[in-house]
């Protein structure tokens, strides 16, 4: 039974007007100061019943550690810094990310903060400025390029990070990605099964690492099963909506429409399907439409489109600890993941 408030055992203090401390939590807690200590850095020798007391007694205290004077004692920010462009799919795929790499992060001494980049803007710049002002420990990307200089400029200088997503570049380093090739052979073979004769990709950016590996799945695939196949040229998965929309109109307003369309995002997924309708296709009837997501949005579009799901709070949770594990100089050996898509959703 708890005890009445004027009975309660308060927490200690270091004084009435200071903020609590290392100190204050051990006093709290009953432990050393150093346990406490190794306990808010996740330190894997630290048992997770005591990591859990400790995390708790801090919040109560209301502890904040002393970030000056931190990076004084350690040359370190206790700061990851989470780097994105903004053409990403901010609704879907880059929402998820974000929150769960901050839910990996809590209970540990490190926060996240959130860096973008412009469609116009060098991408290397705000990897530069982390690296050379080091306002980070380390850093999390993603839309990796077959051969990425953001990737060779950090290995060069020793500086950790992780990536969403993988390089052609034999560089061994943390990374998590979505395995697109098994996405485009999968959503093929699910398309021809439901009888689909005529295909088309709408891929992301030619540029991106995950494009390649998606369009060479889905191209391949086709040629192996000897369906036509075409791979948008005018528009990309990142385009936006509008001109996603107007490019497939235009496409199904031509002979020999496709029947079944593959696409690289969500937002992409919707316009396309919109696209096509101007028309008077049906989706389900006249065509088909695979398309990924990582939180269910899409079967409160159309209940007929055909979804793969993508485990980006796995890639978040994932990349934030493989990433840790490198700031602090520790063994880890899942150090790279990938998540195969086996399954596609055709409805309710």
């Amino acid at each position: 039974m708890a005890l009445p408030p004027d009975t309660a055992p308060a927490l200690p203090r270091d004084s009435e007007h200071e903020r609590p401390t290392l100190k204050t939590i051990a006093a709290a807690t009953g432990l050393a100061i150093a346990t406490v200590s190794r306990a808010l850095k996740d330190a894997p020798d630290i048992g997770e019943e005591t990591k859990r007391r400790v995390r708790e007694t801090a919040a109560q205290l209301g502890y904040r550690p002393n970030r000056a004077g931190v990076r004084l004692r350690t040359g370190k920010t206790n700061v990851i810094a989470l780097v994105l462009s903004t053409e990403t799919d901010v609704m879907n795929h880059t929402s998820r990310l974000i929150y769960s790499i901050a839910n990996a992060l809590r209970g540990t001494a490190y926060h996240l903060i959130v860096t973008p980049f412009f469609p116009d803007q060098d991408p290397m710049e705000p990897i530069r400025y982390i690296v050379e002002t080091e306002s980070a420990d380390g850093i999390i990307l993603n839309q990796t390029k077959e051969d990425d200089p953001r990737i060779r400029y950090m290995q060069d200088r020793g500086f950790p990070f992780a990536t969403h997503g993988r390089s052609a570049m034999g560089i061994d380093h943390p990374y998590f990605d979505f395995d697109n090739e098994a996405y485009g052979r999968l959503g093929v073979r699910t398309l021809a099964e439901r009888g689909r004769k005529r295909l088309l990709l709408v891929p992301p950016p030619r540029s991106h690492m995950y494009a390649r590996h998606m369009t060479f799945g889905f191209s391949d695939e086709a040629a192996l099963l000897g369906l036509p196949f075409e791979v948008a040229e005018t528009v990309t998965s990142d385009s936006g909506g509008e001109a996603v929309e107007t490019a497939i109109a235009a496409r199904f307003a031509r002979p020999n429409p496709p029947d079944g369309l593959l696409v690289g995002s969500t937002t992409a997924a919707m316009a396309a399907i919109a696209g096509a309708e101007r028309s008077g296709h049906v989706l389900g009837r006249d065509f088909d439409v695979v398309a990924k997501e990582a939180i269910a949005v899409l079967r409160r579009f159309r209940k007929d489109i055909l979804i793969v799901r993508e485990d980006v709070g796995r890639a978040g949770e994932f990349l934030a600890r493989a990433l840790l594990a490198a700031i602090e100089k520790r063994d880890w050996d899942d150090r790279q993941g990938l998540d195969v898509p086996v399954k596609v959703e055709t409805g309710p």
